[in-house]
Order: structure tokens, then C-alpha cells, then sequence
């Protein structure tokens, strides 16, 4: 993943994760609306001109509190994909992992953000956003792969199938963020088990 675009010197590293896990907190407790500079500062004992000094913008505030939240859950992904379980059952809690717990998921509502931020990004932030995007999606087709070489899955296009699953997710998972009426995580995890049956089952001989 690159890295942020402002290198804090060394014994800013501990500061700056606490600044980071504290805007993680502010959106989960009051949403995206009550994140500010100056609420920030008084989270972590720093200035709101501190902070900006050492992030810049609110938004690489936001991206960089993205790659954050993105480490700890990747950490917890890996660990997922490393059991020694069948593909499928991996498969099934990847996609747990990837879908909003429901309305107002604070680290789906900064996806949101983020993207929608990116329109106005330059194409550094771009790319730092894409890296954290493309990470499921490399684990998705390597897990895809794995399956289908140990004959759990039949033949499938990896990298095309990973593509379709990862924009079935976005898609569900919108919904489920912004509390589309009539969406539940339980449905929406139903429905995206329908489609791995339908794309993966093994045809009877």
C-alpha cells in the first residue's frame, strides 16, 4: 500500500494513531457529520492546527483513517483466510468481513466518503484508494483459485468472478449502509449466498 502523503516523523507515530482511532470512534459514535478538526484535538489533547499541520486536509484525514481501519480489518482477514477450513466456508466469512454490519457502519460510511471525495482526488489519492480496494480483491481471486484447483469449486474465470462478487457487495452493501427500507444484513447475506451456490456448485456426475 503506498504510503500517506506526509511521512510524520517518528515519535508522531503513536500520536497520529490516536488521532486516527479517534476519528474511527467520533464516526461510529455520531456519525461522519460530527467529525471536526477541533473535536479531534480535544480527543487527543492536540490542536485542530496540530492536526491539520500533520494530516493537511480533512480529507487525507479521512483516506488516511481509511488505510487504518484497513489494516486492522486486513489483519483480520488474513487470519480468516488462513484457517484450515474448506475454501467455501473462507469464501463465506470473507464476505462477512466485507459487508457493512448494517445502517451506519462507521467504516462503510467512511468508504462512502471517501468515494465519493474522489471525485475531486488527485490521482496519487486515487491510487492509494484503489490499493485498498484491490487487497479483497487479490485475496478473493486467489481464494476463487484455490478452490477450483482443489475441485471444491467448478471451473470459473477467477479474476472475472472475483470482479462480479466484489460489485454484488458494493451494491448490497450501499443498501444496507444507508438503511434502504426493507434490507437487512441477513437477507443481503442470503442473497450473496444464492449466487456463490449458482457460480461455484460442482456439477453432478
Amino acid at each position: 500500500m503506498p504510503g500517506p502523503a506526509r511521512t510524520p516523523r517518528r515519535r508522531l507515530a503513536r500520536p497520529r494513531e490516536q488521532v486516527l482511532a479517534a476519528a474511527m470512534a467520533t464516526i461510529a459514535a455520531a456519525g461522519l457529520e460530527r467529525l471536526t478538526m477541533a473535536g479531534l484535538g480535544r480527543e487527543v489533547g492536540m490542536s485542530s492546527g496540530h492536526i491539520l499541520y500533520y494530516f493537511g486536509t480533512k480529507d487525507e484525514l479521512l483516506l488516511q483513517t481509511l488505510q487504518w481501519s484497513e489494516e486492522q480489518l486486513g489483519a483480520e482477514r488474513r487470519a480468516a483466510l488462513a484457517r484450515r477450513v474448506p475454501a467455501r466456508e473462507r469464501l463465506d466469512a470473507l464476505v462477512g468481513l466485507y459487508l457493512p454490519e448494517g445502517h451506519r457502519d462507521p467504516r462503510w460510511t467512511l468508504w462512502l466518503e471517501v468515494w465519493n471525495r474522489s471525485r475531486s482526488a488527485d490521482d496519487a489519492a486515487r491510487e492509494r484508494q484503489l490499493d485498498l480496494e484491490l487487497a479483497w480483491h487479490r485475496d478473493l481471486v486467489a481464494l476463487l483459485a484455490e478452490g477450483v484447483s482443489r475441485g471444491e469449486f467448478r471451473p470459473v474465470d477467477a479474476e472475472r468472478l472475483a470482479t462480479r462478487i466484489r460489485a454484488l457487495l458494493d451494491g448490497f452493501g450501499t443498501h444496507l449502509v444507508v438503511g434502504l427500507p426493507g434490507t437487512d444484513r441477513g437477507q443481503v447475506l442470503a442473497h450473496v449466498r444464492e449466487f456463490l451456490d449458482e457460480s461455484l456448485a460442482v456439477p453432478e456426475s
